[in-house]
């Protein structure tokens, strides 16, 4: 890192600083502090949710999975947008119409104060390890540029700076301001990637139809769980396998594979209804939209957005693999990225991005990290000031009264959800190599410890009249997240790997609906 990379980031985080500090003065009350008084235009609000979706884990992860698997993932992403299309059409306009300022308002509405809060609490919860995974996956790639490795301690320094610069713009300009910063983090998060795709190829130096047979020929895909640290007798990379890096398409029905197609369409549809219907860290953006119509397309335009970009990172690491596997049979040194490819892209930021592109390139990252952790912290923050904090002060008779004094104590939770987040970053850095999970599987999957129970709850509350109540609300919550703990550490617990995280939702989703519905409402 040069002088000229590090004022190149100074001038980014300055710019975030700058918008957070102008819509300060913008927000009248808790409303306009947590869903910009719902006057959003549309456009903004789609590509300020692709940000929040694709997070770092698609900067880090994606040219992850790239570089050791192949293209299979693309189908979870034609899930995803199928997912998006029936929260849209069936879902998105009961919350909106609902008019709370959080989902879980909607829980209230229909079960009761107490099941609000018992969802909210769940969310808060599942949040503090779902962000808290997103914060130490952009914390990888941090760590290998500013300080060269992945050491553990490193990892939790640059855990502390992300979290520390999110919070304070977070808690300056309130989600208006954060759906503009999101939107000019997207668009430089996809310039990044494109540059960083561009320069890759051009330093292939061989023709396209090298390429194509390089990455086709059965090129070397590592086999999960194996140690890929050094040679075998014959000379092939020790703990790999044949396989096309282009294999877009499995059929097959195994049921450990998180990219097949069943699991793509099927059982990642399910998990982005889950997410776009319980997760307020996602809706919460919709909810700031003018209308319910621009509220269901900016979901929509959200996933489409997200199935290019995502495919960009993919093919960073496709080509980082016919780099290295070129030089590699060519009689070059094997080099750390085929033990561990979790930093593979980082390491190629610090070691091949000229300076001043290697500032850009870090501002990307940057902006793929903030974009989903700073929408986390708003949300948390929106779910625990509006469900418990303001009610449970009202029913002890120290209510908060004045809008003043509301957004004051809203930036307060703002300022704690942010240090509670930042502190489980280094909580799920630990979790992640328990779970043998590479880093996308790892982030998604465990979204599903709250998605799973929750889904029950807002499917009885949405699709029925009289089915569900407290009790049976409280079983769902607990039931789904206790059967995800166990699929969460299969290979601890088991020794293997026999179900996909894309499985996880709709398995606990079927039973906790089940269970919620077992209840009768009382009128």
């Amino acid at each position: 890192m040069t002088i000229f990379d590090w004022l190149i980031v100074a001038l980014f985080l300055g710019t975030l600083m700058a918008i957070g500090y102008a819509f300060s003065r913008r927000n009248k009350d808790v409303e306009d502090y947590f869903v910009a008084g719902r006057s959003m235009p549309g456009w903004i609000v789609a590509i300020a949710a692709t940000g929040t979706t694709i997070s770092a884990g698609t900067f880090v992860g994606s040219p992850e999975l790239g570089f050791n698997t192949d293209l299979t993932y693309v189908l979870n992403l034609l899930g995803a947008i199928v997912g998006g299309m029936l929260v849209a059409a069936l879902i998105m306009p009961k919350l909106y119409k609902a008019n709370t300022i959080t989902i879980y308002g909607f829980i209230g509405d229909r079960f009761g104060e107490k099941s609000k809060r018992v969802n909210s609490a769940m969310f808060l919860l599942g949040q503090l390890f779902t962000s808290g995974s997103r914060l130490f996956i952009a914390a990888i790639a941090i760590s290998v540029i500013v300080f060269g490795n992945i050491k553990f301690d490193f990892m939790v320094y640059s855990i502390i700076i992300l979290g520390l610069v999110s919070t304070i713009y977070t808690m300056m300009g309130g989600i208006k301001g954060l759906l503009y910063i999101d939107t000019f983090q997207t668009l430089l998060l996809v310039g990044t990637g494109v540059v960083a795709l561009i320069m890759i190829y051009c330093t292939l130096d061989m023709p396209l139809a090298e390429i194509w047979a390089t990455i086709t020929d059965g090129g070397l895909t590592k086999i999960p769980g194996a140690n890929a640290g050094g040679l075998t007798a014959d000379g092939a990379i020790a703990g790999w396998q044949e396989g096309s890096k282009v294999k877009m398409f499995d059929f097959s029905l195994n049921w450990a594979s998180p990219y097949t197609v069943l699991g793509g369409m099927i059982g990642v549809a399910f998990f982005k209804v889950c997410q776009y219907t319980t997760d307020h860290e996602f809706v919460q953006r919709q909810l700031a939209c003018r209308d319910v119509k621009q509220a269901s397309m900016s979901l929509v335009w959200s996933q489409l957005i997200s199935l290019p970009i995502v495919l960009v990172f993919l093919m960073i690491g496709v080509l980082l693999f016919a780099k290295y596997k070129t030089e590699f049979l060519a009689g070059g040194e094997l080099s750390q990225f085929f033990t561990d490819a979790r930093d593979i892209f980082p390491q190629y930021i610090k070691n091949h991005i000229p300076t001043g592109v290697r500032g850009l390139m870090i501002t990307g990252l940057l902006a793929a990290a903030l974009s989903s952790f700073n929408s986390a912290i708003n949300a948390m923050a929106s779910s625990f000031v509006t469900d418990l904090y303001l009610p449970i002060r009202a029913e002890h008779g120290k209510e908060v009264k004045g809008d003043a004094d509301q957004l004051s104590s809203s930036r307060k939770m703002v300022f704690l959800m942010g240090m509670l987040l930042t502190g489980f970053a280094i909580v799920t850095a630990v979790m992640q190599e328990a779970s043998g999970l590479n880093l996308v599987d790892f982030a998604t999957g465990v979204m599903c410890f709250a998605y799973a129970g929750m889904i029950g709850v807002f499917l009885t509350a949405i699709f029925t009249k009289n089915r569900g109540n407290y009790a049976t609300v409280v079983a769902a919550i607990v039931v789904g997240a206790a059967i995800i703990i166990p699929l969460m550490f299969q290979k601890q617990l088991f020794g293997t790997q026999y179900i996909a995280w894309t499985w996880w939702a709709p398995i606990g989703g079927i039973i906790s609906t089940t269970i919620c519905m077992l209840g009768k409402t009382k009128r």
